[in-house]
């Protein structure tokens, strides 16, 4: 497979897909909508925060579906629904030969891969393999490696968006593989995101979500950081939020995800940071990054200060909190 992998990176451009492109490439979406007769099953593993969304995305594009969640309460409005739950990644393997996995860490997809009742244990050849966990870039080769040998075809495809893109269909997916194969994985990402990228090998589409989220991490810590002393110098906060996206500090941390409660409707710092993308979640994935960065011999002093950070929090209390939890950290901890 190593030879038939190929890169396209800077020097090449990226493949891209979205719903908004013109006609002959937004197409895609119209596939989507298809009868439910004109579909086979197609399975899903892991229906937690961000799968149970997904999923059910798949459902309203008309996708009969074999459910697995480690924990079965999670399934039940599937059940509910009438589709098909199992109970292991090996009969969701055994039923569907298009699989999409959700899944929290390394450890689980694994897990859920290689376990003595994975996926790989009933796989069948010619099977497409689609996992949207973020994990680490290495552990994704490995993968693909091993569904290789097994007549089958591993692609990584990790989201960002949230919970709320999730929910609404606007993922963005990035995705890594074989890119002959590409176009297949389209069709049914496209039914859960309006953007589907190809990035490349296997492991692109892990790296490419990683440095998303070291920026992620690092741009809501200086939006706390920012936001805090102008409460303190007296600045309202709606009206402080509304001078930053106005001008030159204006990120997605700012403006559409403040972690200021009262600034904005509809987002965790306005529910008590009840979680979307746990603190939990983006420490780990900063320990991702960590381990890449130190892989490669790349320096990431503000990456490193924000993994410490999220580290602290949920040693203190935060780890179900939503990360934009880390206004609420900051201004207790801050000591004057």
């Amino acid at each position: 497979m190593a030879a038939s992998l190929r890169l396209c990176g800077a020097a090449s451009g990226l493949r891209y897909w979205s719903r908004w492109q013109p006609p002959a490439v937004a197409n895609l979406t119209a596939v989507c909508s298809r009868s439910t007769a004109s579909k086979t099953p197609f399975g899903f593993i892991g229906v937690g925060n961000m799968g149970n969304p997904m999923a059910k995305n798949l459902m309203k594009h008309g996708y009969p579906l074999i459910i697995y969640d480690v924990f079965p309460d999670a399934c039940k409005e599937f059940i509910d629904a009438g589709e098909q739950v199992v109970s292991s990644p090996a009969d969701v393997a055994e039923k569907a030969d298009r699989i999409i996995t959700m899944l929290p860490t390394s450890i689980s997809a694994i897990e859920a891969y290689s376990g003595a009742n994975g996926i790989l244990k009933k796989v069948k050849k010619g099977s497409l393999l689609i996992d949207s966990s973020t994990i680490d870039p290495m552990v994704s080769k490995e993968l693909a490696k091993e569904v290789e040998k097994m007549g089958a075809v591993f692609m990584d495809a990790p989201v960002s968006g949230g919970v709320g893109a999730a929910q609404s269909g606007n993922l963005t997916f990035m995705v890594g593989g074989v890119e002959e194969e590409f176009a297949a994985a389209q069709e049914l990402l496209g039914c859960m995101g309006s953007n589907v990228v190809y990035c490349g090998a296997v492991g692109t589409g892990q790296a490419a979500k990683i440095c998303n989220n070291l920026l992620l991490a690092i741009s809501m810590i200086g939006t706390a950081k920012a936001m805090n002393p102008g409460i303190r110098l007296g600045l309202d906060p709606k009206f402080l939020a509304k001078i930053l996206n106005m001008s030159s500090g204006r990120c997605w941390s700012s403006d559409t995800y403040n972690p200021v409660p009262g600034v904005m409707d509809g987002v965790p710092s306005a529910n008590n940071y009840q979680g979307r993308f746990g603190t939990t979640l983006m420490a780990k994935d900063l320990e991702l990054a960590q381990d890449s960065a130190t892989s490669t011999k790349s320096p990431i002093l503000l990456g490193s200060q924000a993994h410490q950070i999220y580290r602290l929090m949920c040693a203190k209390g935060y780890s179900k909190k939503d990360f934009s939890s880390v206004f609420q950290f900051l201004r207790e901890e801050e000591t004057f």
